[in-house]
């Protein structure tokens, strides 16, 4: 039987985003405007297995606590329109750098895909990835790719196949942190889930408010009131 998915493609910028988007849904394009929002986002479609699959391409971010309008779009695309699965570009000669994303992302939705790109750039520099080890430490898939090349890909797809189906489950890492910050999310959270139910993550929606942004929350007021309508 058929069915449509939709896929979120974060990332930093110049990590090989819009390279393995072009790749996936080649002419199958347009930009079109987001539901409800004055925003144009990239969106394409291609199939595997007899399923077909709408990919959006997040703007590139460093970091989801929208403090830039792009941060604030990535962030709410993922939270508000729950995509079946968020596929996070990492570059690997930048692991690093590029992993302070992932680990947001992992904070907000637990249907993700690591894809670690370029990693024929890091093979060159002497990089070597144990990709296992992550898929341990992080608790979701992990896949090494080079989009330019076109290696990898088909792992990839056979891995978004494989988490839409439940034939996989991912348990994502989530960060610990500081005994004070804890505490204070310990104490939001009945508050936060009497608000979000199981709509949304409430600890990842604790440490937001921690972090002063109540015009998340009142979004996710509305969206609730729209819900029960």
């Amino acid at each position: 039987m058929n069915e449509s998915f939709r896929i979120a493609l974060a990332g930093n910028p110049n990590t090989g985003k819009s390279t393995l988007f072009n790749l996936l849904t080649g002419l199958k394009q347009h930009t079109g405007n987001w539901a409800g929002k004055t925003v144009d986002l990239k969106t394409g479609t291609f199939s595997f297995k007899n399923n077909t699959y709408e990919m959006i391409d997040l703007p590139g971010t460093y970091s989801l606590f929208s403090n830039s309008f792009d941060e604030k779009i990535a962030r709410d695309y993922i939270i508000f329109e729950k995509p079946d699965v968020t596929l996070v570009i990492l570059d690997a000669t930048a692991l690093e750098r590029n992993m302070n994303l992932a680990l947001q992302v992992m904070e907000m939705t637990n249907r993700v895909i690591i894809c670690i790109n370029l990693i024929d750039e890091a093979e060159k520099l002497g990089i070597k990835i144990n990709e296992k080890r992550l898929m341990r430490r992080l608790g979701v898939p992990v896949i090494k790719i080079s989009a330019r090349n076109k290696s990898g890909i088909s792992m990839l797809l056979d891995t978004i196949d494989r988490i839409v189906s439940g034939a996989v489950q991912c348990t994502p890492h989530q960060m610990v942190y500081d005994e004070e910050t804890e505490r204070k999310i310990e104490l939001l959270l009945p508050k936060v889930q009497k608000i979000a139910g199981e709509k949304f993550p409430a600890r990842w929606l604790s440490l937001r408010l921690l972090d002063g942004d109540r015009e998340l929350l009142q979004q996710i007021e509305q969206k609730i009131m729209h819900m029960e309508v």
